[in-house]
């Protein structure tokens, strides 16, 4: 296990060890377009096999622009990268939105998944054979039957329930449903400690809440069993407890990386979270 102390430290090769919340076209934006990333996926002119394309799952209280930092490094070294919108609504039905997705984008993939994404890759990818690799950052690695709830507090940490900002509202079959924000004030000292104030200022404002439903919604595969799996742990997390992510990360086997990080380390560290993508890519692909 690698253990980072500090700023955007590039990780040379090898250093990891092994430790033992839209559908169709509408679901995804691209960093480039849909059909810029389907061209990456062929051979190249000289034979020489393509990078396979990065595909980033945001989670809870997030959206696709919590990837721009990571984009930008994945994109400066050739890698082709889809950051999915994430519907937020549960996990089986969130695994079936990234698997429109998935369908649409041709050739080898590496999936991405923070926080909450995880529960949703760790569905999507089961029995994908184009899903290389699996890339756990701040995530649950959730087994069949267990919750995000759940996981959350097995370990003691998590000063989420505390910041939250429920809403519940009428669903037009007459039901209730609640979906979960961070207050606007507590926002980032919960979720974004190591970001400047400014940027997570306006983090707190865009974030798209998650349905209380889909952090209560069991597992039902768990694609890390058979796909080979890294994880960034992050130490200073109060959404999901350091111990909480170490246990997932040991039980899956995942080749694992700690660093002294907020739950939004994919902003604060771009550079160590794109390192740790390319060298699953590198792993697992070529």
């Amino acid at each position: 296990m690698v253990s980072i102390k500090g700023g955007h430290k590039r990780l040379p090769t090898g250093v990891l060890s092994t430790v033992a919340a839209g559908v169709a076209l509408g679901a995804f934006a691209l960093s480039g377009t849909a059909d810029g990333a389907t061209r990456a996926a062929e051979p190249t002119d000289a034979g020489r096999h393509p990078e396979p394309t990065i595909v980033l799952e945001h989670g809870a209280f997030a959206d696709g622009s919590s990837w721009n930092g990571v984009i930008a490094e994945l994109r400066a070294d050739g890698y082709p990268v889809v950051a999915a919108a994430n519907p937020l609504r549960g996990p089986a039905s969130d695994a079936a939105a990234l698997r429109t997705v998935l369908d649409h984008v041709k050739g080898p993939k590496i999936l991405v998944g923070h926080s909450y994404g995880g529960n949703v890759i760790s569905e999507a990818a089961t029995g994908d054979p184009a899903v290389k690799a699996l890339v756990y950052v701040a995530a649950f690695l959730p087994a069949p039957g267990e919750t995000a709830l759940e996981l959350t507090g097995k370990y003691p940490g998590s000063t989420l329930p505390d910041a939250l900002d429920p809403v519940t509202y009428q669903q037009a079959d007459g039901s209730t449903a609640t979906d979960l924000y961070i207050r606007q004030d507590k926002f980032r000292h919960q979720f974004a400690a190591d970001v400047p104030a400014g940027q997570a200022a306006l983090m707190a404002v865009e974030q798209r809440p998650v349905a209380q439903a889909a952090l209560e919604e069991k597992a039902t595969t768990a694609a890390w069993k058979t796909k080979p799996s890294w994880d960034i742990v992050t130490t200073r997390d109060l959404n999901i407890p350091a111990a909480v992510q170490r246990f997932m990360a040991k039980r899956a086997h995942a080749h694992t990386t700690e660093v002294a990080a907020s739950h939004s380390v994919a902003v604060s560290h771009p550079r160590l979270v794109a390192d740790v993508i390319e060298q699953a890519a590198r792993t697992t692909v070529h």
